[in-house]
């Protein structure tokens, strides 16, 4: 078991996770730097119009945001960047990309809420993987449309991801087979909350 605390990862802890399915578990300081992060966000979305968590993105910034529309803008921030195309990338470096990314966000720099951590260390545990294409970047940043397939895998079931190191397509409704456990494991789904989305690329 690793225990993620947002600092001290090796590369044998990547090794571990990527290629050995090394279990991975968040710690309460962790946890607890990530929730005080998360409450300056929830106070910036009640006061003046900040960017990306109550404005739109981008030639968007200066657009207000309604809170019931807010989750939604999250979630098609991730929809426009899942723009990639190709063949997948190697199961490895999925698993490598998604602990690693956790790993940023366990820091408490981001004001992601400890549950999008969580649910990127479920997607590990379960040997889960986001099928993620080869080709794909936006802007200057690369990152941002392998990081955005990622995320799609834990916003339902109907999104593309891989079990066990096998493809699983998205027009199939059977339950997901983990290769440690052998049996039928449900994928929960989670909701993007303001400012989740944008937390993702830092």
């Amino acid at each position: 078991m690793i225990e993620l605390d947002g600092r001290d990862v090796s590369i044998d802890d990547v090794v571990r996770v990527a290629r050995h399915a090394a279990r991975v578990e968040l710690t309460p300081d962790a946890i607890d730097r990530m929730t005080v992060a998360r409450d300056v966000v929830e106070r910036l979305a009640e006061g003046e119009p900040k960017y990306g968590i109550s404005t739109g993105f981008g030639a968007l910034a200066t657009v207000s945001i309604p809170p019931e529309r807010r989750r939604a803008l999250q979630l098609a921030l991730i929809r426009s960047h899942a723009a990639g195309m190709g063949e997948p990338v190697e199961v490895e470096v999925v698993r490598a990309m998604v602990f690693l990314r956790a790993r940023t966000l366990a820091m408490g720099h981001s004001g992601a809420r400890p549950l999008v951590a969580q649910a990127m260390l479920d997607l590990v545990n379960a040997d889960i993987t986001p099928i993620v294409p080869e080709y794909g970047s936006l802007g200057a940043s690369g990152d941002l449309a392998p990081l955005a397939h990622g995320a799609l895998a834990m916003l339902g079931p109907r999104w593309p991801r891989s079990t066990g190191g096998r493809c699983a397509s998205r027009r199939r409704s059977r339950p997901n087979r983990t290769r440690r456990e052998g049996r039928p494991r449900r994928h929960q789904r989670h909701r993007c909350d303001p400012g989740d989305a944008l937390s993702g690329r830092r």
